[in-house]
């Protein structure tokens, strides 16, 4: 039995090296994909010795297409954190910051900020999107945790809520659209597309900030995420308070989940997709899962980056519209599979 236990840890961290070295090699195909048709040599010469290269190669390698392949990797994983945390919490195949309404949430947050320049929170410049989104998103957060609490909500109820969050800040996203100035409009279906092209180092930064803040708190909480895939009833006996651990979560979810809106706009069914990736190829046990799922998003948006610029040669394509593509069909299985579970 332990040799067993040992022979699958073994196994599990060989699918977590493989999972990153297949994103490293994605990231470097990506940095070395673009309309510039530049050698890989060239472009791999330009990361390691930029001052060899000329000034052109360098300013394309490290000011474009650098951060651009950099933010895929981040907020891919961001993501895919978020949804398997969201899965894990609310016990839910189904369960990710975009159709639970978080991520409609801080759309509707960021497009606040585009059409008509209101801020929530006092900041301006580039935080005014990333501050509406997040304050928007911990909203509708926060509305699930309260449905939580009420006394014989089951966990279907509560995401029946989140889809219902969804359609409404879908609406009142559609009312800033049926409102705004063509320019505003435009800048706002553009956005709300997806797009990884307004990438910089700052938006990178701020976004692996976030994951950075959020990953040691899910870590520390790993036995106790593990152990509310057993129900809320077994977790409450293991001394667990529930509803504490809930709100937490859902909290860095949110910051997670904004974040990642408010700088590439809406990418859906990564945060579905990538968990369910992760849970197949190591399992539930929240200390391989959680890497796995990020590693799994990190890969699964830094490979559809590639597919924007390479599927139509001289046009880039909105990545948010493949993500939705390729996530559509994975989602329909999952309804067919668990639909018996939904309206039990």
């Amino acid at each position: 039995m332990v040799g067993r236990y040992l022979a699958r840890q073994r196994h599990q961290r060989w699918l977590i090296a493989l999972m990153a070295l297949a994103t490293l090699i994605s990231l470097s195909v990506d940095i070395a994909t673009g309309p510039g048709a530049y050698p890989l040599f060239d472009v791999m010469k330009a990361l390691v010795m930029p001052s060899e290269v000329s000034r052109v190669l360098e300013v394309v390698v490290w000011e474009i297409r650098l951060p651009v392949a950099l933010m895929a990797i981040v907020v891919g994983a961001s993501l895919a954190v978020a949804g398997a945390e969201m899965q894990t919490l609310l016990n839910n195949p189904l369960a990710d910051p975009f159709t639970l309404g978080i991520s409609s949430a801080a759309s509707f947050g960021a497009a606040l900020a585009i059409v008509l320049g209101f801020g929530v929170l006092p900041v301006a410049g580039t935080l005014l999107l990333t501050g509406n989104a997040f304050v928007l998103a911990m909203l509708a957060s926060l509305m699930i945790w309260a449905l939580s609490r009420l006394r014989g909500v089951s966990v279907q109820t509560m995401v029946l809520m989140g889809i219902a969050i969804m359609f409404f800040f879908n609406a009142l996203l559609g009312m800033l659209q049926y409102v705004a100035s063509a320019e505003s409009l435009q800048q706002l279906v553009f956005w709300s597309l997806g797009s990884l092209n307004k990438a910089s180092w700052e938006k990178v930064g701020l976004a692996t900030l976030a994951l950075v803040i959020t990953l040691p708190i899910f870590f520390r909480a790993q036995w106790r995420l593990t152990a509310l895939r057993l129900g809320d009833i077994q977790a409450k006996a293991m001394g667990i308070d529930v509803g504490r651990l809930r709100l937490r979560m859902l909290l860095c979810c949110a910051l997670l989940s904004a974040t990642a809106v408010a700088f590439v706009g809406t990418i859906g069914f990564v945060g579905l997709v990538g968990p369910h990736i992760a849970r197949l190829l190591v399992g539930e046990d929240q200390r391989v899962f959680l890497p796995m799922s990020a590693l799994t998003g990190a890969l699964m948006l830094s490979l559809t980056s590639i597919l924007s610029k390479t599927l139509i040669p001289g046009i880039l394509l909105p990545i948010g519209i493949l993500t939705a593509l390729i996530g559509l069909p994975f989602f329909v299985s999952l309804i067919l599979r668990s639909r018996k579970e939904i309206w039990r």
